[in-house]
């Protein structure tokens, strides 16, 4: 049974750091691709950062580029999202998925498994 679980989400002041974790179980992480998302109150889900193992790739939406850095342990089968310089617009629910990738960017993926979300608070 695929399953993943997130952790890390908390309240922080702008400009702290948190680091999410991804733990996946059921699966090795050169097998699926697994992406970050979020949604904040009243907005879309937007997808943030994605990580293909098995090749390295990996991809960042603008809004978090040069502040977020997605990583993998494949001995701990986890995905980590390092956010730092955190801005009150980074408050949102944190998700991740994971599913099959089907084409050269690590976005495009079936994302078949999601994990029950982190809350991310960001106060100014």
């Amino acid at each position: 049974e695929v399953q993943l679980v997130e952790s890390g989400g908390d309240l922080v002041q702008a400009g702290r750091s948190l680091r999410l974790s991804c733990a996946a179980s059921g699966f090795t992480l050169d097998e699926l691709t697994i992406g970050w998302f979020r949604q904040a109150p009243g907005k879309d889900r937007e997808e943030i950062s994605c990580i293909s193992s098995r090749d390295g790739t990996t991809y960042y939406a603008d809004s978090v580029k040069g502040r977020f850095t997605i990583s993998s342990d494949n001995s701990k089968n986890t995905v980590y999202l390092q956010m730092n310089s955190l801005k009150p617009d980074d408050t949102a629910v944190y998700y991740c998925a994971a599913g099959p990738r089907y084409g050269s960017s690590c976005r495009q993926f079936m994302d078949d498994f999601w994990g029950q979300g982190t809350q991310v608070t960001v106060s100014s």
